[in-house]
Formats: C-alpha cells, sequence, structure tokens
C-alpha cells in the first residue's frame, strides 16, 4: 500500500517546517522588569569570615557522624525523591511523544481472508494482500515543534522539582535527627530535675517528721514532684514521634528503628553566607522549575497561536493483492502505489481554537506572576534566615549564662535550705528557675541548628543550574536525538 518516502524531498519540507517554526516564535514577557526586582545585595547581617554558598554536602561539616550515613540512606531510599524521581521519567517520556510527531508515520500490514457459501457457486477462494503506508502532517508555524518545547521545559521542570525534593529531604532529614536529640536532652534534663525533687522531699519529710517544717513544705515540694513527672510522658512521646518520623524519611518502617546520639551537646553548624541576590536565580532549584515552567507557557502560547495557520499532510501507500495464492502475493504484476498531498485548514470550530489561545496566554500570565512571587520568596527566604541564625545565636549566649547562673543558684539553695537558713519557697523558686533554664537551652540549641539548616535550605542546599544541566543523565534507556 504505501512507499516510504526514502528520497530528499522529505527533508526538505522537515527543515523548511521548522524554519518556519522559529520565525514564528514571538518575543516572550520578561519577569523581572521592573526597578528593585533583583537587589544589589542582602541586608541581613552575615559572617563575614564563612564561605560563600553552602557545599552541596554540607551535613557532612557538622559535628554529626551519624547524621552522614542518615544523609545518605535518605538519598537512596526516600520515597519522596523516588516519586519525584518517577515523574522525571514521565515526562522524559512525555518528550518522546512530543518529539515522535515531527517524523513520519510508517506502517506495514498483511492480509488473508477466504470467502465462500453452501453452493458450488460461488466457489471458495482466498485473497492476500501486503502494503505499506506512510503519513505525515506538519503545521506550516510549527505546532508541533512548540508542543515539542513545551514538553521538554516540562522535562527540565520535572527535573528542578526532583532537586528541590532533594534538597528539602536533606534539610528534613537534619530536622527531625537533631529533633531527637533534642528531646532526649531535655528528657534527661527532666530525670535529673525530678531526682533533685524528690531528694530535696525526702529533706522535707525528715523536718516535717522533726517538727522543724509544716506539712504545708511538704505539699508543696510533693506537688513540684508531680509537675515535673508529668511533663515526661509527653517527651517521650514526642521523641517517639520523632523517631517514626526519621524513618519514614529514610523510607523505612518506623518499629523499632532508634539513633544513637542522646543530646546536642558539641553539634555546631557551619557558617555560610550568601552572594548576590542575582547570583541565587541560579542556586534554587524551585526557581529554575518555574522558569521552566515559563517557558513552557510561551511555547503553548506559539503553538495556540500556530493552530490558526494550515496543516500540510503528505500520504503515501504501496502494495500487493489481492491475489489468491501466498506464492504470487509478490507479483509485480500486483504492485500498486499512491502518493497524496493535502492543506488543511479550520474555518469554523465555534470558537474553540482561539479559546485554546486565550486560556495559553492566562496561564503565561499566571506563570509570571508565579516566577517573580518564587523568585522575591527565595530573597525573603535567605533574608529571614540570615536574621534567624543571627538572634538565635545571640539568645543561645545569653540563655547559656542564664543556666549556669541557675544552677549554681540552686546548689546554693539546696544547702542553706538544708541547714534552715531560707524556707521552702526560695527553694522551690530556685530549682524551678534551674528546670526552666536547661529546659529553654536545649530547645535555643535546637532553634539555632534549625535556622542553619533553613539557611541552607534557602540558599539552594549547594545546588546550581548550570552543573545541574551540565551533568543530566537521561533516566530512559534510550533518546530519540
Amino acid at each position: 500500500m504505501t512507499s516510504s518516502f526514502r528520497g530528499t524531498p522529505l527533508r526538505g519540507i522537515t527543515a523548511s517546517v521548522l524554519v518556519l517554526s522559529l520565525a514564528a516564535c514571538t518575543a516572550n514577557p520578561t519577569p523581572l522588569n521592573r526597578p528593585g526586582d533583583v537587589p544589589e545585595g542582602f541586608t541581613a547581617q552575615v559572617a563575614k569570615d564563612a564561605p560563600v554558598w553552602p557545599q552541596a554536602d554540607w551535613w557532612a561539616s557538622f559535628t554529626a557522624e551519624e547524621l552522614v550515613p542518615l544523609q545518605e540512606t535518605a538519598a537512596k531510599e526516600n520515597l519522596d525523591i523516588e516519586m519525584a524521581a518517577a515523574r522525571v521519567l514521565q515526562a522524559e517520556a512525555n518528550n518522546g511523544v512530543a518529539l515522535s510527531s515531527l517524523f513520519p508515520t510508517l506502517g506495514a500490514s498483511f492480509g488473508a481472508d477466504r470467502n465462500g457459501g453452501n453452493s458450488a457457486v460461488p466457489r471458495a477462494s482466498n485473497r492476500f494482500t501486503a502494503g505499506l503506508s506512510a503519513s505525515y502532517q506538519q503545521n506550516f508555524f510549527g505546532l508541533e515543534y512548540h508542543n515539542l518545547r513545551a514538553a521538554r521545559e516540562n522535562l527540565r521542570s520535572a527535573r528542578y522539582a526532583q532537586s528541590v525534593v532533594s534538597i528539602s529531604i536533606a534539610a528534613q532529614v537534619a530536622d527531625q535527627y537533631f529533633t531527637i536529640l533534642s528531646l532526649r536532652e531535655r528528657i534527661a534534663i527532666g530525670r535529673s530535675n525530678i531526682e533533685a525533687a524528690q531528694r530535696i522531699l525526702t529533706v522535707t519529710q525528715a523536718k516535717v517528721a522533726s517538727g522543724v517544717s509544716s506539712n504545708l513544705d511538704l505539699a508543696e515540694q510533693q506537688a513540684l514532684v508531680a509537675q515535673q513527672q508529668s511533663r515526661l510522658p509527653g517527651l517521650i512521646q514526642a521523641e517517639r514521634q520523632a523517631r517514626y518520623g526519621l524513618a519514614i524519611l529514610l523510607g523505612r518502617a518506623p518499629e523499632r528503628y532508634d539513633v544513637k546520639g542522646q543530646n546536642l551537646d558539641n553539634i555546631t553548624p557551619p557558617k555560610v553566607q550568601p552572594g548576590l541576590p542575582s547570583e541565587l536565580l541560579r542556586r534554587r532549584p524551585d526557581i529554575a522549575q518555574a522558569e521552566a515552567g515559563l517557558y513552557a507557557a510561551h511555547a503553548n502560547v506559539d503553538a495556540a497561536r500556530a493552530a490558526f495557520f494550515p496543516s500540510l499532510g503528505l500520504t503515501g501507500d504501496a502494495g500487493y493483492g489481492p491475489v489468491a495464492a501466498i506464492g504470487n502475493l509478490f507479483n509485480p504484476a500486483g504492485f500498486a502505489w499512491s502518493i497524496g498531498a493535502s492543506v488543511l485548514q479550520t474555518i469554523f470550530d465555534g470558537g474553540r481554537i482561539g479559546a485554546q489561545k486565550d486560556y495559553a496566554n492566562a496561564v503565561e500570565r499566571e506563570l509570571v506572576a508565579n516566577y517573580r512571587k518564587t523568585v522575591f520568596t527565595a530573597f525573603s527566604d535567605v533574608e529571614t534566615s540570615l536574621d534567624t541564625v543571627q538572634s538565635t545565636a545571640e539568645q543561645l549566649a545569653l540563655i547559656e549564662t542564664q543556666a549556669r547562673a541557675s544552677r549554681e543558684a540552686f546548689r546554693i539553695s539546696e544547702l542553706q535550705y538544708r541547714e534552715g537558713t531560707i524556707d521552702i519557697l526560695s527553694l522551690l523558686n530556685s530549682q524551678q528557675n534551674l528546670f526552666n533554664a536547661q529546659d529553654a537551652l536545649a530547645q535555643t540549641k535546637l532553634a539555632r541548628l534549625q535556622a542553619h539548616l533553613a539557611l541552607y535550605n534557602a540558599l539552594g542546599g549547594g545546588w546550581e543550574q548550570t552543573a545541574s544541566d551540565k551533568d543530566y543523565k537521561n533516566q530512559l534507556d534510550w533518546w530519540p536525538l
């Protein structure tokens, strides 16, 4: 039935269509076109002696050896990362589908049938056919090419989205791990204070028995012991749930999962500072993702515009038959062929093509606003994180001083209470102050680490668009170009 167009005319037609496609492209809107859209520098205080931009493996610079294997496991087994990788495969497949529309469609056929009836006339007979067919259709202004552009930008977007997920998971793993250690530290502080309170309770009971103190002193100390004991179950539950959360991030069942660390002592985050805000545009995968989505919208607008123009179609058939015997199927006398060309132009469709163009323009407008918002949010994230890093560092230094002073005050108060120079209320006040200061210290150490995690995330986690595009490997086993 068809021939397969093996001469130069097809290549010439394809090249002509692509040239017309490129000529049909229009200028795209520029999202960051207003004064001040990209500031000259960040205003928050930065560590001048710190390296610029975080390393891709920033977690290795923490003084927490257990964190490194946790990150390596998450990078390989986290289910959110796995889902993001599957979405990249889907985008690659869609790109292959869009690419296929630029090439002709070839087909082969073979048919066999037997006809007859109950009477001798007509007699039963066989018929055999075989042939090839080819068809090719392209819009004069590159509809198929613009669809391919959109598919490839969607592929870029999916890859950048995978990087967004990977960076977020790395920060979540570190956050969850530090949360576990902080809760364990707070549990240890609570138990230590319960022991101290029970020790004082024993002294108070002895004083009541000897008539030195009243039952009021005993009741107040008993109430303090019960109050501190009541805080432990909530902290223990929170620590258990944090371990469950970390197990999920590592792609594991939560039952019986555990880590070795017990506190946040000696864990210090590496210092880092941002470069210029303009450089941040190439170091945040969410900005690159928004940019790719915007380019895809531009391509869709061009495709919607091209749909107004006619399409050229070429068809061809070549084949043998029908013949009665399969041995005669490829007899030159039974060969037949045909070729044809057509131009298709929509005259009336009830406004469908115009509505599709309006929709594509509206989507483009939305994505321009989304890109601007993504960029401004990135700048805000960096400014906020820098401020939080500075404020938590200052707060931590003050609370450390408070905790040391409270510890000394409680030690002196306990001695004075044993000697009878102060009453139970003064001791209770000192003990409560110590517990609050120690608990606040553990929480502030966690807050400082979380502030640094937020900063690494805000600075792109060591990701760089140029390096990502250069090192990218297609995940499918085939690639059409």
